[in-house]
């Protein structure tokens, strides 16, 4: 797939849930096969990949064991959310130049860190004035077509 004029391709939708079954449930009801629960300490959450054929692959999320987290005020007033959108880049800080190069407002919410989910890949969180949070999944930069 073609990255975008930020360099970015879809990778997932992360679902905030504050329990696991009833989205679990659903999610399989739709059509998705959800992967096992996996802790991830650095982000403070446990985890699960979901993919369908057909379907966007989402990221199921739900907090740690302590409640404490990331997801606290994600799911203060709601039980249950899509509350991000995950992209893969091979350089960020160009992505993230390019928006706002177009005026598009961004903070760092946290930055790169590794992720369990992803293999230990590097992860960060931006907040996109007018999008919302993304997520931004570190590749290594593309290695060049030997021409010879």
């Amino acid at each position: 797939m073609n990255p975008s004029r930020y360099g970015l391709v879809f990778h997932h939708f992360g679902l905030a849930a504050r329990d696991e079954r009833p989205a679990r449930v659903f999610l399989q009801g739709l059509g998705y096969e959800v992967g096992e629960l996996i802790v991830d300490p650095e982000q403070n959450v446990r985890l699960a990949m979901c993919r369908g054929s057909g379907l966007p692959s989402l990221e199921l999320i739900v907090p740690a064991d302590d409640g404490l987290g990331p997801l606290s005020s994600v799911l203060r007033r709601q039980d249950a959310c899509i509350y991000h959108s995950c992209f893969t880049t091979h350089d960020a800080d160009a992505s993230l130049a390019a928006m706002a190069a177009d005026s598009l407002k961004h903070m760092t919410v946290s930055p790169p860190k590794p992720a369990v989910l992803f293999g230990g890949r590097a992860v960060s969180f931006h907040l996109v004035g007018g999008f919302g949070l993304i997520e931004l999944i570190h590749l290594p930069a593309p290695v060049p077509a030997n021409r010879s």
